[in-house]
């Protein structure tokens, strides 16, 4: 459902500045913490932030098996030779660092 005016006080909104794609041959390129994920393979694609892997304390396995269930892959999917796996880094924009004397700016 769509947000109503009065549940607009009660969210917080964080936007992510996505540098372009890196298409990486080998897992080892993966830092976790820097670099999030997207994979692709034929018409599927998911994408997980590089925080994401951070937040739920994932190492390069997990992190690679949670971005292909999103993408609607098998967890092991990026195994596959057809799949294509792309690092990038993304700068964080929170709503409360755009906030000047209560007002956005």
């Amino acid at each position: 459902m769509p947000l109503t005016p009065p549940e607009l006080d009660q969210i917080d909104i964080e936007i992510s500045i996505l540098s372009p794609l890196r298409c990486i041959s080998k897992i080892e390129e993966i830092e976790i913490g820097t670099h999030g994920l997207l994979i692709e393979q034929g018409a599927r694609r998911g994408l997980l932030l590089p925080q994401v892997a951070t937040e739920y304390g994932w190492d390069r396995h997990a992190f690679l098996e949670a971005v292909a269930r999103k993408a609607g892959l098998p967890a092991h999917a990026w195994r596959d030779p057809g799949t294509r796996l792309y690092v990038f880094s993304a700068e964080l924009v929170d709503e409360q660092e755009c906030v000047e004397g209560g007002r956005p700016v």
